[in-house]
């Protein structure tokens, strides 16, 4: 008879030595959990809350301290081997070898293991047509994008049909589009194959289209329900607030972030700010009200992420560390007319291929401007090229007033970037990283030692100044890396996918900070996946294909996509209605 569940955990820990201060670090902690066969369950919780380390366990990469860990009816730390003949795991980093093409590294993956070769021509098919890849079969694994590398990693996770299917964050980084066919998989697997599947996630809206949900925090269980018993959670405690005219939606939401005793979460939804509150007795005492006299609140239906956010505030007991901004809310931003980069007809070739075709756009003092696209559209080009850091095929590019074909160092001294990967050396410390890259920028050794005090006191980060920065959690990482990139308090900020993999309360706090960086002028450009934070912006470009398809504000974009609620579908509704008039 098969086991009810495919996962079973009895009072499961797992502890680690840190080997700087010999001390015992616990990951997990008395979990007790039953993942059941046949459904597709969501992993869910912030940056070190166990996710990663339960799923290596799972599959007998790591041992358990303590407890007792079921798989598939085995008690993994007996015969691991056993257990890992049955399921199949994609990592974060899900290894492809980037110079095999396609149907090699899926002949592969298939010989690691042992597909008899009478099974896998039906195999393939049917993962090649599931993943739309079968018109790519001969082209080199590493000149895909990065939607379809995760197709592809998929394909090769499932040579072979599992009993369970393990998949750590496998949309990170990844557009909407690509998003929403990994999903039409995964639901289709289950289907039609009956797999197990455990998911671990950023997204909510992935996490609802699960059967069942387990939220971890701490490396303890928060939550071990369905998505409809989650919603539970903040029923009747979520409300939108009306952004009042010229406020940017950001101001509005800093307003109620600020306001922790009132205010669980805020984040802006469709020009407005939709926030949860501790009771419905909160709204009348919103310290919002102070600055915006008047302001329209009304209730609305709850969704998974409220839920998520009201569950991590209530269940911290640590004090709240993340670093505070100074901001005139209801300040209306002062537009200038001062254009900062310029970009006229930009052409960008490899060979004989267009990666970015005659695009053109501005960008104005103070703004905040949002470039977006699907996954191999052209936009990380166009972002390096307007970092210095990749040369045009022709075109006119200035930054701060400075010609990049002719001045790129000048231009470059005027920017701060921060890179989607951590690129802070792991070894160092938080100040010796501030005082490397400061050097770097030429500040002098005088000026850079109060510079260095004044961005750890800004970005919370002194508690930490003597901490390797490859040991802090991946919020600190972030926080260590605006600092870096700020050091030399720069007039444009570069911000390549800062949000990709953290969790949603990171991205509030990170958020929190660029709406205060934009108010004091800083000029920002940033790239992410998360369509949502294009609401942040006050001008969005969209490329498809090399090309732009559409600029403007938040709105316009959204009216443009079909009137739609929310970026997500205004960003899928345009790149599909541009590929089909294409065709």
């Amino acid at each position: 008879m098969q086991p009810a569940y495919v996962v079973e955990t009895e009072q499961l820990s797992k502890f680690f030595k840190d080997k700087a201060s010999k001390t015992q670090i616990t990951a997990l902690t008395d979990l007790n959990i039953k993942i059941e066969k046949g459904k597709l369950t969501a992993l869910i919780g912030p940056d070190g809350a166990g996710k990663t380390t339960l799923m290596r366990m799972i599959c007998g990469l790591m041992v358990p301290s303590e407890g007792k860990l079921t798989v598939l009816g085995r008690d993994i730390t007996d015969r691991p081997q056993l257990v890992q003949n049955l399921l199949s795991y994609m990592p974060q980093k899900f290894g492809l070898y980037e110079d095999l093409t396609c149907q090699e590294n899926m002949n592969l993956y298939a010989d690691l293991h042992g597909v008899p070769q009478d099974v896998r021509k039906e195999r393939f098919a049917k993962l090649l047509h599931m993943t739309g890849l079968a018109p790519f079969t001969g082209r080199l694994a590493g000149k895909l994008s990065g939607g379809m590398k995760q197709k592809l990693g998929l394909a090769c996770t499932l040579v072979r049909s599992p009993s369970l299917l393990l998949l750590d964050e496998p949309t990170v980084g990844v557009d909407p589009l690509s998003r929403r066919e990994l999903w039409e998989i995964l639901k289709q697997l289950v289907s039609d194959e009956h797999i197990s599947v455990l998911v671990s996630t950023a997204y909510m809206d992935e996490a609802a289209m699960c059967q069942h949900i387990i939220m971890l925090n701490h490396g303890k269980v928060l939550a071990n329900e369905t998505p409809e018993a989650l919603l539970d959670v903040a029923r009747g405690l979520c409300f939108v607030a009306a952004t009042p005219p010229g406020i940017p939606a950001r101001n509005l939401q800093a307003a109620l972030l600020d306001d922790k005793e009132n205010v669980i979460d805020a984040v802006p939804e469709s020009g407005n700010v939709r926030f949860t509150v501790h009771s419905t007795d909160c709204i009348e005492k919103l310290a919002a009200l102070k600055a915006f006299p008047g302001l329209q609140t009304w209730p609305v239906d709850v969704s998974l992420e409220d839920s998520f956010m009201m569950l991590l505030k209530k269940s911290e007991t640590d004090p709240d560390d993340s670093p505070e901004f100074s901001l005139e809310y209801n300040k209306m931003p002062e537009r200038s007319d001062q254009v900062l980069i310029e970009v006229r007809d930009l052409v960008r070739k490899f060979g004989d291929f267009i990666a970015v075709n005659n695009t053109s756009f501005q960008v104005h003092k103070g703004e905040i401007f949002g470039l977006l696209g699907p996954n191999g559209a052209g936009k990380s080009t166009t972002f390096k090229m307007l970092c210095g850091l990749l040369p045009a095929t022709s075109g006119v590019l200035s930054v701060a007033g400075m010609d990049l074909r002719t001045a790129r160092a000048q231009a470059r001294a005027n920017v701060g970037y921060v890179a989607q990967k951590f690129s802070m050396y792991a070894n160092m410390s938080v100040k010796q990283n501030l005082r490397f890259f400061g050097g770097v920028y030429g500040l002098e050794p005088r000026h850079l030692n109060e510079r260095i005090e004044e961005v750890m006191r800004e970005f919370n980060l002194t508690s930490v100044a003597q901490k390797s920065a490859g040991d802090l959690p991946g919020g600190y990482k972030q926080r260590l890396s605006m600092a870096v990139g700020l050091i030399h308090r720069p007039p444009i900020l570069f911000l390549d996918e800062p949000t990709s993999g953290i969790d949603p309360v990171a991205r509030r706090t990170f958020w929190r900070q660029i709406t205060a960086f934009a108010a004091a002028g800083t000029t920002i450009i940033i790239t992410t996946h998360f369509m949502e934070e294009a609401e942040y912006c006050d001008r969005i470009m969209i490329q498809d294909q090399g090309k732009m398809i559409i600029l403007g504000t938040p709105e316009h974009v959204r009216k443009e996509g079909g009137n739609s609620r929310t970026m997500n579908e205004a960003f899928i509704s345009i790149v599909e209605t541009n590929r089909n008039a294409g065709t």
